[in-house]
């Protein structure tokens, strides 16, 4: 076995780990993203060599820019989409739904969301293989990157701005996803959600309350300091349902909810 991934980061380097754990004998290859050009920190002849040779293909690099193209299938879609590979995956995001009000969007829902690079890449993801998996991603929080760890790095906002909620996902609940996909469910499009789509500000405050400190205040999204990048999640509103993960994966969620995801991430530290 072969393992090919483009862009190893934060939840792809997770995947890498449990798939060497599932397969000690597999070959991994990794094809870091080191620019903002989307180079790959390998030349073109190793790229081709790995794909030629992989079994398994993961990419998490995205498009360069909201309107961009996606570097990886810029400089190799040819050659992807010709490979043997029996397993072919890309995380994608569920922001290419767009806003819906707070409805729920499952993988029928037409994509309309505002960064059109992202929805080109998913759709191009999708179709590049006839073993491609697209998995679907909202908001990613674990170890070392949740409402806990920004609570820790200063003042955090909670925004004031009833009936908006977002959808989340734990890093190691993606990790299982991807691994059920290698011997169960078909290729295709997957949502990978927890249970509870849930308000921000209420995440910030259970948070809050675990670590013993303040609970940050109500702010009207107006008068609050944001990133740009923060202030986008506010722009749009859905609940992103996981049923056909849920059915296809058999996939029982370790953490289901926000409460159970940032427990574990404290109690991870402790340990």
């Amino acid at each position: 076995m072969h393992l090919l991934v483009f862009g190893p980061g934060y939840t792809a380097s997770r995947f890498i780990t449990a798939f060497a754990a599932a397969h000690p004998d597999a070959r991994i290859t990794r094809a870091r993203s080191q620019a903002s050009d989307g180079a790959l920190g390998l030349d073109d002849a190793q790229v081709a060599e790995a794909i030629a040779t992989a079994s398994h293909v993961l990419s998490s690099v995205p498009p360069l820019s909201a309107d961009g193209d996606d570097p990886v299938l810029a400089r190799y879609g040819d050659v992807l989409a010709a490979a043997s590979a029996r397993w072919v995956g890309y995380l994608s995001s569920t922001g290419v739904y767009g806003d819906t009000g707070g409805a729920w969007v499952d993988e029928a829902t037409p994509l309309a969301g505002r960064r059109a690079g992202r929805v080109a890449a998913d759709e191009a993801w999708t179709a590049l293989h006839p073993q491609a998996r697209c998995f679907r991603l909202p908001g990613i929080y674990g170890p070392g990157r949740s409402a806990i760890d920004r609570l820790r790095r200063g003042p955090v906002a909670r925004i004031d701005k009833p009936g908006h909620v977002f959808s989340r996902i734990h890093v190691d609940d993606i990790v299982a996803a991807l691994m059920a996909s290698l011997t169960r469910g078909g290729p295709g499009i997957y949502n990978i959600a927890d249970d509870r789509p849930a308000p921000g500000e209420e995440v910030t405050a259970y948070a809050a309350r675990l670590l013993g400190v303040p609970v940050p205040p109500l702010e009207p999204l107006e008068t609050a300091v944001l990133s740009p990048m923060g202030r986008a999640f506010y722009a749009e509103c859905r609940r992103v349902a996981n049923g056909k993960m849920t059915r296809e994966l058999t996939l029982e969620l370790r953490y289901p909810t926000y409460v159970e995801g940032l427990r574990a991430c404290l109690e991870g530290e402790r340990s």
